[in-house]
């Protein structure tokens, strides 16, 4: 009998009681609880370690539309046989930007596609997230080259060879600025640590 009246008490503190211990019970839970339940159930469903990315950086960007984005970086994608008509048929044709959330899914290596926007491990402390121009296979192995569409050339020895076994996933989906929520968490741990 005691263990039940003591667990309506834990329960009716835990989310009826509107204290300030309540409010960070509730947000401490909440953490638990996505960080080791529902981003790692979204996970086992997409099929990648990380199904959910924050943009970070502005090297998917497009400052202007399309059309004016296009004229200054055509000459490096016609290197790699990429032409206009080509890029205006891509996932993500005009980019993202920092705060953007990339919901991501698995794919076979060999179902990735040229244009496809992938995420990997390179030698950073964060994945990297850019466009496929060049794919081949190699003792029965991928490979990828990638580009930031905001960028004017691959990054040498980061992005120019990576393999199968770095790839992560593949954006599916984009959400405009939900990224700032993490970009402002990382930034203000940071404060509190002197990182």
């Amino acid at each position: 009998m005691k263990a039940k009246r003591l667990l309506k008490k834990v329960w009716h503190f835990v989310w009826e009681d509107d204290s300030v211990w309540s409010w960070i019970v509730n947000i401490i839970l909440a953490f638990i609880l996505i960080k080791f339940i529902v981003y790692p159930g979204l996970g086992l469903v997409l099929a990648t370690s990380h199904p959910i990315v924050a943009v970070v950086s502005s090297s998917m960007e497009h400052e202007q539309g399309f059309e004016q984005w296009w004229p200054e970086q055509e000459a490096y994608y016609l290197g790699f046989d990429i032409a206009k008509q080509d890029f205006r048929n891509y996932k993500f044709k005009n980019g993202f930007n920092i705060g953007d959330i990339m919901i991501l899914m698995g794919k076979e290596p060999k179902r990735i596609e040229l244009g496809d926007v992938i995420v990997f491990n390179g030698n950073r402390k964060d994945p990297i997230i850019h466009r496929v121009i060049k794919k081949w296979s190699e003792d029965d192995k991928y490979y990828f080259q990638t580009k930031g569409d905001n960028n004017r050339q691959s990054m040498p020895g980061l992005e120019s060879r990576i393999p199968e076994d770095d790839v992560i996933g593949y954006a599916v989906v984009r959400v405009p600025l939900l990224g700032y929520i993490k970009i402002w968490f990382v930034e203000l741990l940071k404060l509190f640590s002197g990182g």
